[in-house]
This record gives structure tokens, sequence and C-alpha cells, in this order.
């Protein structure tokens, strides 16, 4: 909008508000025409005042300029408050629906087929090896017995739980049937644990903290397997 129209438009606004308020004075009684003359008059001096001020700028504002000035007017919009990223929460275990935490997967039993006995303690299933838990396996080349009694008691133990497995099948407690490298395990053979059977008949000493502890003890005592002597001279 320019200037010129402004200035015209406020000096009307004055002559308006001059005559309203004579012909409220009027209205209520009081000095009459003299007041009336005394506004008539005030709001035409103030429209011949403002007249040539509108006179003198007539010249009229680019519209550019006059984009800038109306932008300059406004109130500058406040900056939102920088916000601040929360931390990153810690990684947690996996939980439950309830909230706890779950436990890893229980193993279960599975069927493998065709074990080789390497010693008496560690079957061998391909690539694959399989310890038998709670016993110590018992070397091949493991010597027993005093000097000049001496005997392969490993090699011993060995064709003992070959002759047990005969190449058959066996359940053990695995997280999963294929594995790399060395698992350890507690197998049966039907329902004969291996470990026990070796601990009970003295081809293997058993773990320390192993429940086998007191079965092996026994055949210690009762000088078994490898706590004996020389079975091939009996």
């Amino acid at each position: 909008m320019r200037p010129a129209a402004v200035l015209t438009g406020l000096a009307g606004m004055a002559v308006v508000a001059g005559l309203l308020i004579s012909a409220e004075t009027r209205l209520r009684g009081g000095t009459g025409g003299e007041d009336m003359i005394t506004a008539e008059a005030q709001a035409t001096d103030t429209a011949a005042e403002i007249a040539p001020e509108a006179a003198g700028r007539s010249a009229p504002i680019p519209d550019a300029d006059a984009e800038i000035i109306a932008r300059a007017a406004q109130p500058a919009a406040p900056s939102p408050a920088p916000t601040e990223s929360a931390p990153a929460d810690p990684p947690r275990p996996s939980e439950t629906p309830g909230g706890q935490t779950a436990a890893p997967a229980a193993k279960k039993p599975i069927e493998l087929a065709r074990p080789l006995a390497e010693n008496a303690g560690l079957l061998s299933f391909g690539e694959r090896r399989l310890q038998l838990a709670g016993i110590i396996p018992t070397p091949a080349d493991r010597i027993c017995g005093p000097a000049g009694r001496q005997w392969p008691c490993g090699m011993m133990a060995k064709t003992a739980l070959r002759q047990l497995l005969r190449n058959r099948s066996l359940t053990c407690d695995l997280d999963m049937a294929e594995w790399k490298g060395t698992a350890t395990a507690a197998c049966r053979l039907g329902t004969q644990d291996l470990g026990t059977w070796l601990a009970e008949n003295g081809w293997a000493e058993a773990e320390a903290g192993s429940p086998l502890d007191a079965v092996a003890e026994k055949a210690k005592q009762a000088q078994k397997g490898i706590y004996g002597g020389d079975p091939r001279r009996k």
C-alpha cells in the first residue's frame, strides 16, 4: 500500500471522528452549536495537516522496498529451544514377555550313529569329536603297573569301550546335531550311561567335583581297570 493513500485515509477518519463527537454532544444537550463548530474545525485542521504530507510523499514506493519494510515491521519468531538427544539405552539381555531374562536353550537328546572310540572317554564321528561328561579320558598310550609288571592300560581301556559300543548308535545330550571341533556331553547306550560305565569299571578317572567321584573311588578301592594289574595275566 502507498503512503499517500494511508495518509488520506487517516484524514478521512479524523473528520468522521470529529462529526461523531459533535453529534454525541448535541444529543446530550451540551453547548450545542459551538461545540460542533469547534469539533468540525479541529477535524478540518487535522485533515489539512495530513493532506500536505500526503502530497509531499506522493512518489510511489517500489514493491520490493515495500515488502522489505513490511517484513522488518513484523516481530521475529522466537527460535525453538535446542533439544538434546537422549542417551541410547545400554543393550539388555533378551527378556521374556514377563520381564525375566530368557534362559539358554536346553540340551536335547540326539541320536548319533557309528561312534568310534579314540580312547576311553573320547569318541569321534568323522571330523567331530565328543568327550564324555564327568570323566577324564584315559590316553590310549597310558602305561600302568609297577616296574617289571607294567601293562598298556590305556589301550586295554580303549578296547573295553569299543567292545561295549560295537558301532551301535548312541543318544547324547547336545545343543545341536552338528557341531565343530570337540563337544562335551553325556551319552547313553540304551539306558547305560557311558561315563558311569567307565568310572565303575575303573577305565577312566572322574573329574574333580563330578558326580562320578564316588563311583570312581569304589573302583579304585576294588583295584579295577587302570587301578589294578594286567587283566591278561588273570
